[in-house]
């Protein structure tokens, strides 16, 4: 996998470059604003960015429209945005159409180093990671249980239903059951088992923007 990295604070991109590389990840490029990242994602195609929302030299949301331009140029893209603030509608708008390949994560994830470097290769691999905190800003109101709301974050969070299970210590089946009742309740149809489990992350994004 080769990743490029575009974070203004030097120390945190830093860090993350020798945790990638600690764990067999390229980094082929690291960039400090939005216009480096669009430059070295041209020059070294990469497989996956990690790009800070807020970057020089307005810190609004360079990074956030460098994404977006991004994913329109190079559909296959992975990207893995980081944030210091929980900005569901943000994350809504970054995600689009096209959840696949795409992660939302607030910066203190990065310190949960295993969970990072997961979220990182789930992404590459097509699927879909949302932080949980954001997950958690706007799930009450959705009709669901506190149990399905608990289910459903996880889920965002791009757990497959065993490792959903083995977190909350309830059987695989439970968690099938949970997942049956939300995509009912979210009104999901039945079919495409992967896009009802992303749909059902992003639903309730949707509802709120």
């Amino acid at each position: 996998m080769r990743v490029v990295i575009a974070e203004d604070l030097v120390l945190l991109r830093q860090s993350i470059a020798r945790l990638l590389a600690q764990h067999g990840i390229e980094v082929v490029a690291e960039t400090g604003d939005a216009g480096g990242l669009v430059d070295a994602v041209v020059e070294h195609r990469p497989d996956l960015v990690i790009a800070d929302v807020r970057m020089p030299p307005t810190f609004t949301d360079e990074g956030a429209r460098a994404v977006m331009l991004l994913r329109e140029r190079y559909p296959g893209l992975a990207v893995v945005v980081l944030s210091h603030i929980v900005e569901p509608v943000l994350a809504l708008r970054l995600a689009a159409d096209r959840p696949a390949r795409f992660g939302y994560l607030l910066k203190d994830r990065v310190l949960e180093l295993t969970e990072f470097v997961a979220v990182v290769r789930r992404v590459a691999a097509g699927g879909t990671a949302i932080d949980r905190q954001v997950i958690d800003h706007y799930l009450v109101g959705t009709g669901l249980s506190a149990r399905e709301r608990e289910v459903l974050g996880l889920l965002a969070q791009g757990l497959t239903n065993l490792a959903i299970a083995r977190r909350l210590a309830v059987s695989e089946r439970t968690v099938d059951s949970h997942l049956g009742s939300i995509f009912v309740k979210l009104g999901l149809p039945p079919g495409g088992e992967h896009n009802r489990r992303v749909q059902a992350a992003l639903l309730w994004l949707r509802s709120q923007s």
